[in-house]
């Protein structure tokens, strides 16, 4: 998708600026141009859109992070959008950061997801950039507590999941502060989401090893713990978000809380993504609700599943073309060590929506 708004978009995101709503994962921006900053010097954190003074501050006093978090915003767009390529919304208007369309902006269960990806993100890029040695400040995540048990040691390095999460946690929650990040209740749904992507990252914590002995017998493992990559995080992620609660704001005792909106009056479980505000159903263009359509989005004939075209195209039809595709083929392992492959073209049948 384009990276500029056709006139009644820019209106909507105008207004919403001006009301105050701007989307507190401004800092993905940073995924746009963010490479070309060198963040050696403390002016550069004002240099570039999307981040708020906390988030500045964050900057100026840890440079070093800021390598780590640009990396975050790339990898939380292309995860986005590779976990929901089979979808409706296939998470294409993260494209427009730092400015969003309201399918992001409005506490919908889409932004819910998004904002849980990217604080997952951040913590997920610096705890591994401790143990690769790329942050000075940090080191290996500690040895576990437990007692390891027979024929494997505790050793290796450890991503640094503490650090991380107290690093990860202080610039992606950040914007929450600020008065310009709506009302209160979409500072909780946020706050809150931030809080289930990091936790689904911390669970994905798990032991890794390395094999040690005489022709690969193993008779000795080195193992530490590794988090899982971004793009399993996501997926789990995703199962949150196809089962997200919607909510409402308001008192529970002598406060007001998020509480489920259609189920028994009870608090919002910890582990749930919650959103405010009912999605689109993403079939057909609609800026105000910053819907693109899926016409021209490409389907799978045979599936039954989301990435149908009976599903994707909302049952419009689909239109059939031909494309050529090259290929590795007859591919022969010579000794040693290198694989030759001769390139074979074929036609392939393609589906694109109506």
């Amino acid at each position: 998708m384009g990276s500029s708004f056709p006139a009644p978009l820019r209106l909507t995101l105008a207004l919403l600026w001006q009301l105050g709503l701007s989307a507190a994962i401004q800092w993905l921006g940073l995924m746009v141009n963010g490479s070309r900053v060198a963040w050696n010097e403390t002016q550069h954190c004002k240099i570039l859109d999307g981040l708020v003074p906390d988030q500045v501050q964050l900057c100026r006093r840890n440079l070093e992070l800021m390598h780590s978090i640009v990396r975050a915003a790339k990898e939380t767009k292309g995860v986005c959008q590779k976990t929901f390529s089979d979808m409706r919304w296939n998470c294409s208007s993260i494209e427009y950061a730092p400015s969003f369309s309201p399918d992001l902006m409005k506490g919908t269960r889409e932004s819910a997801f998004v904002y849980a990806l990217a604080a997952a993100a951040v913590s997920h890029s610096i705890a591994r950039a401790c143990a690769s040695g790329e942050l000075p400040i940090c080191s290996c995540g500690s040895v576990p507590s437990e007692v390891p048990g027979p024929g494997f040691r505790w050793g290796g390095c450890g991503d640094n999941l503490r650090y991380g999460l107290q690093m990860g946690s202080a610039f992606a929650d950040g914007p929450m502060k600020s008065s310009k990040a709506g009302g209160q209740a979409t500072r909780l749904m946020n706050l809150h989401n931030n809080a289930v992507g990091r936790q689904v990252l911390t669970d994905s914590l798990e032991t890794k090893c390395k094999c040690h002995g005489v022709s690969g017998s193993c008779s000795v493992k080195t193992c530490w713990k590794g988090l899982q990559d971004l793009s399993e995080i996501a997926t789990d992620l995703k199962s949150k978000y196809l089962a997200a609660i919607k909510v409402t704001h308001r008192h529970m005792g002598t406060r007001k809380q998020l509480v489920p909106k259609e189920l028994d009056i009870r608090p919002v479980r910890e582990a749930e993504l919650v959103y405010l505000v009912s999605s689109p159903d993403y079939c057909t263009k609609d800026s105000k609700l910053g819907s693109l359509g899926t016409q021209d989005r490409q389907c799978n004939k045979t599936s039954v599943g989301s990435d149908s075209c009976n599903l994707m195209c909302c049952g419009r039809g689909y239109n059939a073309y031909t494309e050529s595709v090259v290929e590795r083929c007859q591919c022969k392992y010579h000794w040693c060590c290198y694989v030759i492959c001769k390139k074979c073209q074929r036609t392939v049948e393609r589906y694109v929506c109506k």
